[in-house]
């Protein structure tokens, strides 16, 4: 085939052959394989209408480059941009959002990597081998990579804590642009390359402020989705098309002329496809059981509508695959836990058989309607179900392209289906559907791109009102993705920063008491509701000894003991007093009175992950809590040597009510608490200087008369020596006279007044009462 004539075809109709051939050959190949089982694979010819659209809607240049050359270059070109996006994502992120992102995947990986001494905290999960360590045992990867880094380039300890925080980020951030790209790719797949409900999809995906909130985080979720959404892509949906296609959209679904089935060449390129789709559909649901649902429903449909071949690949496929991924996920398991386990079996046990779930709390039946596809969705949520109602309703005897319909039809009732059956189980959070999100967003794509692409292609004035519900969109979810990232709970990350910073400089006290090279260590108490804040994973050193409330599950309990069964932290907020007295060292009676690095003897030796398990707890030298115990705490530790020497915002608002207002740490050294009360006086008087000189510059653009100068005539006014305040007056002083409301010019030595106008009748009268004065 000529260049001109393969140039006629759309970049969606090029077949998988790039050598030469003759067009009536190609079409002779196509039709020997129409009567084939198999031949929904191949594509039929393009019609010479077709051929003639496709070559008039680009034929713009003469010698444009081929279809697959330029969208490489357009792939890679928007992968390092999403690696970009996400990777500043990633490092701008700095708020608390969900305790599994720490405990279910950092600390296992923190265990793993540098062993049990270093003070990880290992939860319940992990100790009865409900979790696979697939996850964790990629971040034990990283952070193993991660220090043998730092020890090679000899970095300072506060480098090497800054780079084991950061590197399981970046590596998410990664991730993360993954699932990005093939949210682009599926939404081309169903649109159309160059289609406008593509790159919309795209923006959906990029301006999404759940996605920059939560596809960085290191929750396994995160991982599912991406993982989700490549499968989708390498999903057979030629197997579940009730029509032969059209057209042939796929680039690595193309056979030659010479395979005339999916069989005929020992699987061919569209089972390898398949074969990549369920391998890590497998691996989705190792991760999180609940994704099986996704892939029941996919191939429920394709089932019903492929052929009896076509049902035998199926089936030895996702035996073949399913069983792969089953082996290689049980042997790392017992390479992780030491003894033969499954976890997918022990989860579905413990949350379903026991209950377990119903601990973490009961929502609504409808909480995925009503809050968890507003969460996921925000501003995007009326063109979704916008879409969703299209997609459902269409009919595909009217569609354009019918795969494309029943693609779109699929994926919305997948949208519909897990949420509806997740409804069923009593504990629900929003991130359990997260997995939905990218399909979701390229169902939202042509509602968005029907209301906005006129307004934004036209300049008519009868589309103002749509531009400017579009920038108002625009600024919400960008407002929204900020405050959520960076400033609401963001306390949790700042106060392990600070402990950090704590360690670091009570390293270089005096160390004579102590062995050579011995360094210190300090000691903190977090008084919160558990898991509030991360642990070692962001504490970094060991020598940062800590304990926290727990709240493990009733394990093993009947029924009768589960009723009356109160965790540590639902214990000391039921009762701080009695919680104090009971399971501190010491209780309120024997408090220390100065901090461990400040002892004349030598502390006890042990180590962080016994510290942190010792029953009862020691009082630290660092106490934390939220703002909500402080009047609490005054009240019990009022004779004690603790006091504030370190605050930080947290949130504005919380839904739990523990967890409100600042984190605030009290501590037993005396000199940071002066440290701290000088440098809050200093912030205090700064504040107070701050007011006043906003209070005076209102009186001075209020004042009667001022005129308000321009930049320039400041300026001048500066470089003349003048200031532009120089006839300005305080409100309380004498003002000029006026006559008329004309205000009068005021000399300094002048005779001349203004002349008085009086009426004989009143001066009859002035006269009259200085005679009375004079003859008193």
């Amino acid at each position: 085939m000529s260049t001109s004539s393969r140039r006629r075809r759309s970049p969606l109709e090029v077949s998988s052959s790039r050598s030469s051939s003759s067009s009536s050959s190609s079409h002779a190949s196509w039709t020997s394989t129409t009567t084939s089982p198999s031949s929904r694979l191949r594509p039929p010819p393009p019609s010479t209408a077709t051929a003639t659209a496709t070559a008039t809607a680009t034929s713009t240049s003469t010698s444009p480059p081929s279809p697959s050359r330029t969208t490489t270059v357009s792939t890679s070109h928007v992968f390092l941009f999403l690696i970009a996006l996400r990777l500043l994502n990633a490092l701008s992120l700095r708020t608390f959002f969900q305790p599994d992102e720490f405990f279910q995947s950092l600390e296992p990986a923190w265990h793993t990597a540098f062993g049990e001494s270093h003070g990880a905290w290992i939860t319940w999960e992990w100790r009865h081998h409900l979790r696979s360590s697939i996850h964790p045992l990629l971040f034990a990867t990283i952070y193993s990579i991660a220090d043998l880094a730092a020890r090679a380039l000899h970095l300072s300890p506060a480098f090497r804590a800054d780079l084991l925080i950061v590197a399981p980020k970046s590596a998410q951030a990664v991730l993360a642009a993954i699932g990005d790209l093939y949210t682009w790719k599926l939404a081309r797949y169903v649109y159309g390359r160059r289609s406008h409900g593509a790159w919309a999809a795209l923006a959906l995906t990029v301006l999404s402020p759940w996605q920059w909130f939560c596809s960085t985080r290191t929750l396994s979720n995160c991982l599912e989705t991406t993982i989700t959404i490549v499968a989708l892509n390498l999903w057979p949906w030629e197997w579940s098309s009730e029509s032969t296609p059209t057209v042939q959209l796929r680039k690595n679904t193309r056979s030659t002329t010479k395979d005339t089935g999916v069989n005929g060449t020992g699987g061919g390129a569209l089972v390898v496809r398949l074969r990549k789709c369920l391998t890590l559909a497998a691996l989705a649901c190792i991760l999180r059981p609940t994704n099986v649902l996704i892939w029941m429903g996919l191939a429920g449909v394709a089932w019903l509508r492929s052929t009896w071949r076509e049902r035998t690949i199926l089936c030895r496929e996702v035996l073949l695959c399913g069983v792969s991924v089953l082996a290689g996920s049980t042997v790392l398991d017992r390479l992780y836990y030491g003894v033969w386990t499954f976890p997918p079996l022990r989860f579905l046990y413990f949350n379903i058989a026991q209950s377990l779930a119903v601990y973490y709390g009961r929502n609504d039946w409808h909480y995925y309607a009503t809050q968890g596809y507003p969460l996921l969705l925000t501003t995007a949520l009326p063109f979704t179900l916008v879409g969703l109602y299209r997609t459902l309703i269409q009919s595909r005897s009217t569609t354009p392209n019918a795969r494309h319909a029943s693609v779109q039809i699929q994926l919305a009732a997948i949208c519909l289906f897990m949420p509806l059956v997740l409804s069923l189980i009593s504990h629900k959070e929003v991130r359990f559907i997260y997995p939905l999100l990218p399909t979701l967003h390229v169902l939202t794509a042509p509602p968005l791109v029907d209301f906005f692409l006129p307004a934004v292609s036209h300049s008519n004035g009868a589309y103002m009102p749509r531009r400017l519900s579009l920038v108002f969109l625009l600024l919400v979810n960008i407002t929204v993705a900020i405050y959520t990232s960076v400033y609401h709970a963001s306390g949790a990350i700042s106060v392990l920063s600070y402990l950090r910073d704590q360690q670091q400089a009570h390293s270089t006290v005096d160390k004579s008491a102590y062995s050579p090279g011995a360094l210190q260590r300090i000691t903190a108490g977090f008084l919160m509701p558990c898991h509030s804040t991360p642990w070692r994973s962001h504490l970094v050193d060991s020598n940062i000894h800590t304990w926290a409330l727990s709240c493990e599950p009733p394990v093993d309990l009947n029924e009768s003991q589960k009723a009356v069964y109160v965790d540590e932290a639902d214990q000391f907020y039921n009762d701080p007093s009695q919680f104090l007295r009971d399971n501190m060292a010491g209780g309120l009676r024997h408090l220390p009175r100065t901090p461990n690095y400040l002892a004349s003897s030598k502390p006890r030796e042990t180590s962080a992950q016994a510290y942190q398990q010792a029953t009862p707890h020691e009082w630290p030298d660092y106490l934390i809590f939220f703002a909500q115990m402080e009047p609490t705490l005054h009240s019990l530790l009022r004779s004690s040597s603790y006091g504030e020497c370190w605050r930080t915002w947290n949130t504005a608002w919380h839904d739990d009510s523990r967890r409100r207002g600042d984190i605030i740490v009290w501590c037993l050294d005396p000199k940071e608490q002066a440290a701290w009360r000088s440098a809050t006086r200093k912030r205090n008087l700064e504040h107070r200087d701050r007011q006043f000189d906003r209070i005076v510059e209102t009186f001075r653009k209020n004042a009667p008369g001022q005129r308000k100068s321009s930049p320039w005539t400041r300026w001048t006014s500066s470089l003349s020596g003048r200031s532009a305040s120089s006839t300005w007056s305080w409100p309380w002083e004498r003002r000029r006279r006026t006559w008329f409301g004309i205000q009068l010019p005021v000399w300094k030595k002048s005779s001349w007044t203004f002349p008085s106008w009086t009426w004989p009748k009143s001066s009859k009268k002035k006269t009259r009462a200085v005679d009375r004065d004079l003859w008193s």
